[in-house]
């Protein structure tokens, strides 16, 4: 479920940003008015002369707190991952020690060693 939830908010996440970006690029700064005041330009626009300011500048500030609540959502479920194992072994069980079974006696007599 962690890195269901993970995946999901990190897709927004990115979305979300991706929005962001997009808005700040289609705005218009505040110096292209100027020019729109000495004969450079048009100052109506998609929205009409005033609208596009208030909606892209509601609309953005709105993909961008989003952003940040995304931001630190991934920051929280990120943190609370299970600790990794510290040690290759650890978590692992050790069958008991079996006792060696006692070898058959090896006769180590000098007459055994002449060859016949």
């Amino acid at each position: 479920m962690g890195d269901y939830l993970f995946s999901l908010v990190l897709t927004v996440h990115v979305l979300v940003g991706l929005g962001v970006i997009g808005l700040v690029l289609v705005q218009h700064g505040k110096g292209a008015d100027m020019g729109a005041a000495f004969g450079g330009g048009t100052s109506g626009s998609l929205f009409g002369s005033s609208g596009s300011a208030n909606f892209l500048s509601r609309t953005t500030a709105v993909l961008a707190t989003v952003f940040f609540i995304t931001s630190l959502g991934l920051t929280f479920l990120a943190s609370n991952k299970p600790a990794a194992p510290s040690s290759v072994m650890e978590g692992v069980q050790v069958a008991p020690a079996v006792e060696p079974v006692p070898a058959a006696p090896v006769d180590t007599s000098p007459a055994q060693s002449i060859p016949k």
